[in-house]
């Protein structure tokens, strides 16, 4: 089945989660919809907004990204799905398109929000209706209409607004979850070390090893050794009551940690001593994770290292929070947030919504951040953070200061960071720190709250 993942003209609403990746890159609920397409489809091509192209080109060597720079042109054979980049990626829906795609039903999936997705089959009655040439996605969406598709009986949920991604994380991690771990690849297998606790490969000292036992109160600790130094013991409880535990290999623990599933915590991960992870966390690759997170998710190479609380977030990659950083998810009233999107109030319909954190943005110590507040791309907070905060600023109105950053600053910054990781800087992430210097111009033009300067 060849699978097409097109980014449409909503994907900016998703912002600042979309800001930096594309929106099949966004994760929700441990999986990708980008793993999802390549796990059930034999060729899966994106089409991304054009400043994303080159980054997506390097980063997703086996994708085809049809562009006029590209030279990799396919041809689109039948059966062929069609999803929004914005769908939810839930391992049960990518199941039942592929099922449907089987049995040969053609359909469409429309909301009020844009097509969400459209299977042609193998046997579709006009034929294949794709060029073998390069695709828009107002190309992709013209050609989709001009079938007269019927409706496909599948509900397909869509993220419309960024606080989404918090809305259907919790919903569908533990299935997704659990289809990791049924994986039977050879490139892919876990051991249960504990109930419920599962590992990929090993941690990243490979001579750990994982005692498990019932505990007074229901829970599960393991209690970690390190076998040259019996000395040594690392106390951590685990409790997968509500879902599972798993770690990918390289996983660093330190003492007294507490997880309560489900949680996913990917490779590299470095997870502080005294830590808690509950609730649907789901932790990304090269990240250093601390203090006290529930139903969050943290993309790759983010810190989150000291004390403070992140509750019901999204924060992007190469974030640092400054010790003390806490967030509030619930108003003092207990009632549903509102989120401030561009000056327009969405009701979320949520009780618990938290912070929506851009690509690369920092906070001082002891940085409060209130309720539903977004943080652009790129910038660095200071105190209380009571409104929404534009990229590319120092936020500091606490101090009675929100002032414009450089973009060289942070050309430099990105160089420093990633010679940290001992990753190398590319032309194109500059250019894309560039670009969205350019596109969030707008957010440090407010009429009503001018910058310092």
């Amino acid at each position: 089945m060849h699978i097409i993942l097109f980014e449409d003209v909503h994907t900016p609403q998703l912002f600042p989660a979309t800001i930096a990746r594309p929106a099949f890159a966004l994760n929700v609920g441990t999986y990708r919809l980008i793993d999802l397409a390549l796990h059930f489809g034999d060729a899966v091509e994106v089409i991304a907004r054009p400043y994303l192209r080159m980054m997506v080109n390097l980063d997703y060597p086996d994708l085809w990204v049809p562009d006029a720079l590209s030279s990799k042109i396919k041809k689109r054979n039948l059966p062929l799905l069609v999803i929004n980049a914005r769908v939810v990626p839930h391992v049960d829906l990518i199941q039942k398109l592929h099922q449907a795609a089987k049995q040969g039903k053609s359909g469409i999936v429309r909301t009020s929000n844009g097509i969400a997705c459209a299977l042609l089959a193998e046997d579709h009655p006009v034929g294949n209706p794709f060029p073998n040439d390069h695709l828009g996605s107002f190309q992709l969406l013209d050609i989709i209409e001009e079938q007269n598709l019927p409706p496909l009986d599948i509900e397909v949920p869509i993220l419309r607004h960024v606080h989404d991604i918090i809305r259907y994380h919790p919903r569908i991690m533990n299935d997704n979850l659990n289809h990791r771990l049924r994986q039977t690849s050879s490139v892919v297998g876990y051991t249960e070390i504990a109930d419920g606790v599962f590992t990929a490969g090993t941690f990243a000292n490979p001579t750990l090893t994982a005692i498990n036992q019932r505990s007074p109160c229901g829970t599960h600790c393991s209690i970690q050794r390190v076998a040259n130094d019996a000395a040594q013991f690392a106390f951590c409880t685990t409790d997968t009551t509500n879902g599972p535990v798993v770690f990918e290999t390289g996983v660093r623990i330190g003492p007294f940690c507490h997880f309560r599933g489900p949680v996913y915590v990917e490779a590299n991960a470095n997870i502080i001593e005294y830590a808690a992870l509950k609730d649907c966390v789901s932790v990304g690759n090269t990240t250093k994770i601390g203090g006290e997170v529930e139903v969050s998710i943290i993309e790759a190479y983010t810190n989150k290292q000291h004390h403070g609380f992140l509750g019901h977030s999204y924060l992007g990659s190469w974030i640092n929070l400054g010790a003390g950083t806490s967030n509030s998810d619930l108003k003092n009233t207990y009632g549903d947030v509102v989120m401030d999107y561009a000056g327009n109030k969405v009701k979320t319909g949520m009780q618990f919504v938290g912070s929506f954190i851009g690509d690369y943005s920092k906070t001082a110590i002891n940085t409060s951040i209130f309720t539903g507040k977004i943080i652009g791309a790129c910038s660095m907070l200071y105190g209380f953070v009571t409104t929404n905060v534009p990229s590319f600023v120092n936020y500091a109105r606490t101090f009675g200061q929100v002032t414009e950053t450089s973009i060289e600053t942070w050309v430099a910054t990105q160089a420093r960071m990633f010679d940290r990781r001992n990753v190398q800087q590319r032309p194109c992430d500059v250019q894309l720190l560039r670009d969205i210097y350019e596109m969030t111009k707008h957010e440090r033009q407010l009429a009503s709250e001018p910058l310092s300067l």
